[in-house]
């Protein structure tokens, strides 16, 4: 007897000694101590950072092999000119789609004179050009401002002249200082008879970024436009690329009129690459600082985040939906970027980001990449890289080949004399400030939009029966994890499961858990189980998750009772319930949100590895003996009610979600500039996911996950969101169930409290939807949850 209790004090001492070496990485011998069918787990360290380190290394691996997978996207023909264009046609409107120019432009376009009583519209003059301030309709509400040059003589070629986005168009006109004589292209091209419109872009400081009456942040300007855009379905790319669209539209109204072309530098160069991509209409082309391979794009400037880019475009791709009209590519002075404005005066929240010359060899083997894309085309397509290292835009070895190639016999005469301008001290950011304001209000009025947009997508939704509104609802299912999510395929591991004993508690044991997915990439967590499951006997499972930054022991820990969390997976383990709380990969700050930015432009998110985790979490849950996979729920605080929402509506085999601390009117969160609730003001950049506001908010999320139980649980206090939003969206959600005579099945508690797990109405609905008694409740250990 005494043995028998010497062992067992012995046994317990270990198991704790145990939990505490591992919270401490202190390597253990192999122990037996595992679930039955399981292999003992053996790694050690911070299993969270290796999860985030794996799914790193995937998505690095994925971008590399993602330029030899873009072929199956295409289908060139190359038996005429004609039928090129017609058959990359498919994937021209993809690009159009994914940088988000997708409103119909203003027609017909007029080039309106700005001019006052005070301040005539001639900026200046000189023998052989005039200088006119100019702005033009380019969509409802949004213009473009800038400079027109206007030759007194015959004009050879219509020119959008792009300058980088820092650069003004007084600048490249030599009215202001800034750029340097040679790198005045738009003046130099006006000098040779072009006529020429150069549009003022939005900048890279943050002066106007935020909202004075809530918060200023050191956001760029082009990334503020550029969040709520991207959750809109809209890019700032595409909306400066409409800006030179329209002007190409106004070149254009007549048959006769002189050929268009266009010449950028830097942001511009990106522009003008992506317009002459986009409308055949454009001659010529000159792309200077910018051209390369963009397999990196996850460093540049969150502002080029594109969605899905990589998986069918590169530069050679976007390259070869120019052929065979004229491009070249001018290799010179990147501009250079080495992050955003430094946080100052409180303004912080921007996402880091990069810009730099890339190597000649790169870009020269990205447009060799180009010609052999189009090189079946008659005659042979070229993409010449003219060399002006270490120079600036407008080298004459550019200019001259450009303009010959718009029909132009004039030669590159030298640099005319400075201009004056005629307004004196000229205030750009009076100017910026109204194209920066036009571009947010035109992404709010897409976002009161959105409900119709949402609702037009979901027409083919049949509610008059349960099951007819199952069956309708597969494809929508579809596009959320196809379009919105972004789908990895499936695991290429087994799960080879791996468990090892860390908590021994009166009423359960707690396990470690990891399940392989891919080589590197797992899912991990901890496993509560009752001791008194009789042999035979099937549980319910409670999939506890944790919010941002947090770990499977926020939740599971018997011994860490966390503000936010309760220890709510023990305290349902001590009512009977089996729980499961995973390691979701939103965790290490910068380390998770780059993760973000390298899964974009590849088509997926943070989210894609959390459905797949989720997906074998609970396929390896039904395949326990005392696990019932017909009642397997899904409870969330935080960033796990971001996953509440998310994982159940394409993860079928969940039969119920929670969402606590999350649910609200999402699209609002994200793009909103007059809510103090909004992330438009914070740093967390990664919750931005392509075009969902006008294919899925919360509520839509909800009525997927319907016709199974969904509940909301909402502290009145929680800083997420007003309460108004919580119940304004819940309500829609509840309409559905309701009208599918589910009433039943769905709640919502509010609570006087905080952002924190309740567990009071929670509690009842896990009982009453997984069906397993209340009498538990009385066994529970007392702590107040």
């Amino acid at each position: 007897m005494k043995l028998t209790v010497l062992f067992l004090f012995l046994l317990a001492s270990a198991c704790a000694v145990s939990a505490s070496a591992q919270t401490l990485g202190v390597k253990l011998p192999a122990s037996p101590r595992t679930l039955p069918g399981t292999k003992p787990l053996e790694m050690q360290g911070d299993l969270a950072a290796q999860m985030v380190a794996g799914i790193d290394a995937y998505l690095l691996k994925d971008a590399e092999v993602s330029v030899a997978a873009r072929d199956r996207y295409w289908k060139r023909d190359f038996s005429s000119a004609q039928a090129y264009g017609k058959s990359v046609e498919p994937n021209r409107q993809h690009l159009r789609k994914i940088i988000g120019a997708v409103d119909p432009r203003v027609s017909p376009v007029e080039v309106e004179l700005i001019a006052t009583t005070s301040t005539p519209s001639l900026v200046a003059e000189t023998k052989s050009y005039r200088v006119h301030a100019v702005r033009w309709p380019v969509l409802k509400g949004v213009d473009a401002e800038g400079l027109l040059l206007e030759p007194k003589g015959k004009i050879t070629a219509n020119i959008v002249a792009l300058p980088d986005c820092d650069w003004t168009p007084e600048m490249v006109t030599g009215l202001a200082s800034g750029a340097p004589a040679e790198a005045q292209f738009a003046r130099r091209l006006a000098e040779n008879g072009c006529r020429v419109l150069v549009p003022a872009l939005i900048d890279r400081r943050d002066t106007f970024s935020g909202n004075p009456s809530i918060r200023m942040t050191n956001q760029p300007h082009r990334e503020f436009v550029y969040r709520g855009a991207y959750e809109m379905g809209r890019h700032i790319i595409g909306y400066e690329v409409q800006k030179v669209l329209a002007a190409v539209d106004w070149f254009s109204r007549d048959a006769k009129a002189a050929p268009v072309g266009v010449y950028g530098y830097g942001e511009g160069g990106l522009l003008a690459f992506y317009s002459a991509a986009l409308d055949d209409r454009i001659k010529s082309t000159v792309v200077s600082g910018y051209f390369g391979p963009r397999e990196e794009l996850w460093k540049e400037p969150i502002y080029r985040n594109t969605w899905s880019l990589l998986e069918e475009f590169g530069d050679a791709e976007i390259a070869s939906l120019i052929a065979p009209r004229s491009l070249a590519v001018e290799y010179c002075f990147y501009p250079s970027v080495s992050g955003p404005p430094a946080p100052h005066d409180g303004r912080s929240g921007a996402a880091p980001g990069v810009l730099s010359t890339p190597p000649l060899p790169a870009v020269g083997a990205e447009a060799a990449r180009a010609e052999k894309l189009a090189g079946k085309l008659e005659p042979e397509w070229k993409l010449p890289v003219v060399e002006n290292a270490g120079g600036y835009p407008g080298s004459d070895a550019t200019l001259t080949p450009f303009l010959k190639s718009l029909g132009s016999t004039a030669r590159v005469v030298p640099n005319g004399a400075p201009l004056k301008d005629a307004r004196g001290a000229y205030d750009a950011d009076a100017r910026l400030k109204r194209q920066f304001d036009q571009l947010v209000s035109f992404t709010q009025e897409k976002m009161r939009e959105g409900d119709l947009r949402r609702a037009e997508l979901w027409k083919p939704a049949d509610g008059s029966s349960v099951e007819k509104w199952q069956a309708t609802t597969r494809d929508l299912r579809k596009t959320l994890a196809n379009e919105v999510i972004g789908a990895l395929p499936p695991p290429s591991l087994p799960a080879n499961p791996r468990t090892r004993l860390i908590y021994d508690e009166p009423k359960y044991r707690g396990y470690e858990v990891v399940l392989d997915l891919w080589p590197g990439v797992y899912s991990y967590g901890i496993l509560l189980l009752p001791k008194d499951v009789k042999p035979g006997e099937k549980r319910p499972v409670v999939v506890c998750q944790h919010g941002l930054e947090g770990r499977p022991t926020d939740a599971a820990d018997p011994k860490v009772d966390s503000p936010y969390y309760h220890q709510f997976a023990n305290r349902l383990a001590e009512r009977g319930f089996v729980t499961f709380s995973p390691q979701n990969p939103y965790i290490g700050q910068d380390n998770f949100r780059v993760l973000q930015r390298k899964a974009n432009p590849l088509k997926k998110s943070l989210f894609s590895f959390i459905v797949r985790q989720h997906e074998r979490i609970v396929d390896w849950l039904a395949e326990q003996p005392y696990v019932d996979p017909q009642r397997i729920g899904f409870y969330g605080l935080s960033y796990g009610g971001k996953t509440a929402m998310r994982v159940p509506a394409l993860v079928e085999k969940y039969a119920l979600s929670i969402c606590s601390g999350d649910y609200n009117e999402w699209i609002w969160k994200n793009v909103s500039t007059t809510s103090r609730y909004s992330y438009m003001f914070t740093g967390e950049y990664e919750m931005y996911e392509f075009d969902l506001g006008n294919t899925f908010n919360y509520a839509e999320m909800a009525w997927l996950i319907c016709p199974r139980p969904f509940m909301v649980e909402r502290g009145h206090d929680d800083g997420v969101a007003p309460d108004e939003w919580v119940a304004y969206e819940y309500l829609k959600a509840k309409q559905r169930f309701d009208r599918l005579g589910l009433a039943d099945r769905t709640t919502i508690e509010f609570f006087n409290g905080p952002h924190t797990i309740h567990g009071v109405g929670t509690y009842e609905f896990l009982h009453k939807h997984l069906n397993w008694p209340v009498e538990g409740k009385a066994q529970a250990s007392g702590t107040k949850p």
